[in-house]
């Protein structure tokens, strides 16, 4: 090769490698986001609801993350190993790490986190009840040792179910009312630096964050917008950036969709699975027969919903798990769209045309829309709908109270049957005052037992195939009427790159997002 050659060569190269730190990565920049409804409190380990996990999952970190598929991922933990019988998980910290405050994270704040959250957090809680108990034999290591192998155990460590907690703050004092819970201190990516009630909520970038070269966003706004029309301006004139999904109604996606520099997507909720149907009353009423129950699943179109409702977003709901979920299978029953065979099952389960009271989630003109759309359907096999309306507090009260016949809703999945599925079908779960339990009033011994060997079965092949037989009989007896997969869609400006990279996507999305300039 000649040495002209040579150094066009090298010049090319030089222009590939210019070309790709171009296109890589840049540091700093604002990103304003809406937070709808405003959150309670940002102490994710006091309060679970969807707004303060959304914020505090930038400001507290788990163990572990998880990938799209669900797949753990290192988080303040940078490795983990589970020995053969499946009951001892040891992870090794990062080491170097430390709190907003300059205090160092070490395997005691991980003990500490674990008790605290036993006190504080339902979901953590039930997910610990296999837990014999919890060593740290340095600094960096913790090791967990369950009473029995629990398939659901690696999938526990996300930011919103095992947020870990600062000893040093929260030791000796009332979790409830310490003073650190207004001023939020983690060791995740982004510090809490200002809150204007009603107004925003203001993050700011970890200088010191464990994860080299990350963030590179440097500030967070999140702003507070009640009106759902006024989040859809509020993107449309430029003064948010990022629309987290069920920030406005579906029938704007369209149209906000079509905006320059605009980027819409419904992934980033792989581990949560929001899952929506219909709880149909197993007590008592024309409800509480199985083909009447079966016939409802015929009559109702669900194409239709996805399609106009959810403007394609989502996928139909085949039974009682999502299709992320492990041990999920299509091998079940099928409902298609079928009004015929809903009119013969509602002759053959004798309905005479009794009233039956239906209660659309209060969630928004999207909701509502559909629950007209399911109406339409009810009411052109036959079948009497009176609608319900309610607020948020009276359809919390009417469904944990039982008063209803059919009722909207969804539900998070959490990555596995034993976490957020079984709870909705086995009996154990019949309880009046939750509207997230078993509220059907369903009880089938078989289901119960299924689903309490499913959650302690070893190796996960045995969980596969006790969770299939399971999802086989459920969809048989139509307990309830699944209907979507939901889907809600995150709108970002385009220029937002890498927003979206784990399961749980806005809800710690933020430390591996940058801005194009």
């Amino acid at each position: 090769m000649s040495k002209r050659k040579i150094l066009m060569s090298f010049a090319a190269m030089c222009m590939l490698s210019t070309a790709a730190v171009a296109e890589g990565p840049k540091a700093g920049g604002v990103v304003n986001a809406v937070i709808q409804p405003e959150p309670p409190s940002l102490m994710v380990g006091l309060v679970q609801n969807g707004p303060t996990q959304m914020v505090a999952g930038n400001i507290y970190e788990g163990l572990l993350r998880y990938s799209p598929k669900l797949d753990p991922l290192p988080g303040l933990a940078e490795s983990w190993s589970i020995s053969e019988d499946a009951k001892v998980y040891t992870f090794k910290l990062v080491k170097g790490v430390t709190w907003h405050d300059g205090k160092p994270f070490t395997s005691a704040d991980v003990l500490f986190s674990i008790e605290f959250l036993k006190q504080t957090h339902a979901r953590a809680r039930g997910n610990l009840v296999q837990l014999d108990k919890v060593e740290a034999p340095d600094d960096s290591t913790v090791v967990f040792t369950l009473k029995q192998p629990f398939g659901p155990f690696i999938g526990i460590f996300e930011v919103g179910s095992l947020p870990m907690i600062p000893k040093h703050i929260y030791e000796g004092t009332d979790f409830k009312t310490n003073p650190a819970n207004n001023t939020p201190v983690g060791t995740g990516p982004f510090m809490f630096r200002e809150w204007q009630k009603g107004s925003f909520i203001r993050l700011v970038k970890n200088p010191n964050y464990h994860v080299k070269g990350k963030p590179n966003i440097d500030e967070i706004y999140w702003h507070v917008i009640p009106d759902a029309a006024a989040r859809s301006v509020a993107y449309e004139t430029g003064k948010v950036d990022v629309l987290p999904g069920g920030s406005v109604e579906n029938f704007d996606v369209p149209r906000l969709s079509k905006l320059k520099n605009t980027c819409v997507t419904g992934t980033g909720w792989e581990f949560f699975s929001p899952h929506s149907w219909l709880w149909l009353n197993n007590r008592s009423g024309p409800t509480a027969n199985k083909k009447f129950r079966q016939a409802l699943m015929f009559a109702i179109d669900r194409n239709m919903a996805k399609d106009v409702v959810w403007n394609g977003l989502g996928k139909i709901a085949t039974g009682p798990s999502g299709s992320a979920i492990k041990y999920y299978t299509s091998a079940v029953p099928k409902y298609d769209y079928d009004p015929a065979k809903a009119k013969a099952l509602l002759k053959e389960a004798g309905y005479k045309g009794e009233k039956v009271r239906m209660l659309p989630l209060p969630y928004g003109e999207t909701w509502q829309r559909w629950a007209e759309m399911v109406r339409q359907n009810l009411q052109d096999v036959g079948i009497n709908v009176e609608m319900i309306a309610t607020d948020v507090p009276g359809w919390n009260q009417k469904v944990s109270e039982w008063d209803y016949d059919i009722a909207f809703t969804y539900l998070y999945q959490y990555g596995d049957p034993a976490l957020g599925v079984g709870r909705n079908y086995v009996s154990s779960q019949i309880a009046k005052g939750s509207p997230f339990n078993n509220v059907e009033g369903y009880s089938n011994p078989e289901i119960d037992k299924l689903f309490a060997d499913g959650a302690v079965a070893f190796p996960d092949k045995a969980r596969e195939e006790i969770y299939a037989k399971a999802q086989k009989i459920l969809v048989e007896d139509v307990p309830v009427a699944w209907m979507l997969e939901l889907q809600f869609p995150t709108i970002t400006r385009c220029s937002v790159k890498n927003l979206i990279t784990t399961g749980i996507g806005v809800n710690d999305g933020f430390r591996d997002a940058w801005i194009e300039k």
